[in-house]
């Protein structure tokens, strides 16, 4: 061969190798997914849920996440973060609704797919996914008044201020015990925490003498425990009737020992989140909204559902 064939030849096959390399990184896809915390157990679960089903499933997929460690400031940088790194698509599951919608905005205006998980923004985004907030907290406040008979002092114990989920939650609740003698005679923002729902819940035990409170309603099942944890220490347990959201194993197990009454499984989106936008990225159609089902889990369906929470 002589020596214009040879690089003839070379400079062919490194066209033909740098046409490959294009193709194999066109064809990797990135995702970009922003947890706006991840200090408990559910937002754990999102993650490790979506990470995982990647791995095992979808190899041509990069999943970057990020933890906005309860702060929006840092979510709103962590989006512009992923953004800069040019994602395909961008899962979120936004702290808060109003602090988070402009970076969502401009993912969209971008041409970059958005997929909130559990809780919502003020803008309309490609596809939402996640458990109604609202019907899980009107069947909380169905399940305490027909505990109580309709009539009762109750403790609400609310989730992280501004969040979807918050406002659904606590709206439910208002709407199920509308008409009935069931009052909310202290609510407070717990941003999802034992501990801070703990130090609440002690707090409202000072002020509330014995029998003058008849039920607790949590946002979730670790500000449930928290107060179950309160309520044991003042040796007050057997006189409240305690309700949470979520369905963690722990609140279960609880519930199998008679310490907590309910909780209402909402669903923490895993593996769906990362599916849907997988289908996304390949140009799959898909409708605005997924709807995932909860479910009540009561001393009566108690042991079927042990173990099957997260």
């Amino acid at each position: 061969m002589d020596k214009r064939s040879f690089l003839k030849g070379a400079i062919v096959g490194g066209a033909a190798l740098l046409m490959a390399n294009t193709a194999l990184a066109q064809d990797k896809i990135v995702i970009g997914f922003s947890q706006g915390t991840m200090n408990h157990p559910w937002r754990v679960a999102m993650v490790e849920g979506n990470q995982k089903y990647a791995e095992e499933n979808l190899p041509n997929v990069e999943l970057i996440v990020t933890d906005g460690q309860n702060s929006s400031e840092k979510q709103v940088t962590d989006v512009e973060t992923l953004l800069a790194r040019g994602i395909d698509v961008l899962m979120i599951s936004p702290l808060t609704s109003d602090a988070l919608t402009p970076v969502v905005l401009d993912a969209m205006d971008a041409g970059i797919p958005v997929v909130t998980m559990d809780r919502k923004v003020n803008v309309p985004v490609t596809v939402h996914v996640g458990a109604e907030n609202r019907p899980i907290g009107e069947s909380a406040g169905e399940f305490i008044s027909e505990k109580l008979g309709g009539k009762g002092a109750v403790i609400e114990i609310q989730g992280t201020a501004g969040a979807s989920a918050t406002v659904d939650r606590h709206d439910g609740f208002m709407d199920a015990i509308k008409g009935s003698d069931l009052e909310v005679v202290a609510s407070q923002h717990a941003d999802y925490l034992r501990e801070n729902a703990l130090k609440f819940m002690e707090d409202q035990l000072q002020r509330f003498g014995p029998g003058e409170i008849q039920a607790v309603y949590a946002h979730n099942d670790e500000m449930a425990l928290g107060a179950v944890q309160a309520l044991e220490a003042a040796d007050r347990l057997d006189e409240v009737v305690v309700v949470g959201i979520d369905g963690q194993n722990s609140a279960f197990e609880a519930i199998k020992e008679g310490r907590l009454d309910a909780s209402f499984v909402y669903p923490y989106v895993a593996p769906e989140g990362v599916q849907i936008a997988y289908k996304i990225a390949t140009g799959e159609e898909m409708p605005e909204e997924v709807v995932l089902e909860g479910k009540k889990v009561d001393a009566t369906n108690i042991d079927e559902m042990l173990g099957k929470g997260f």
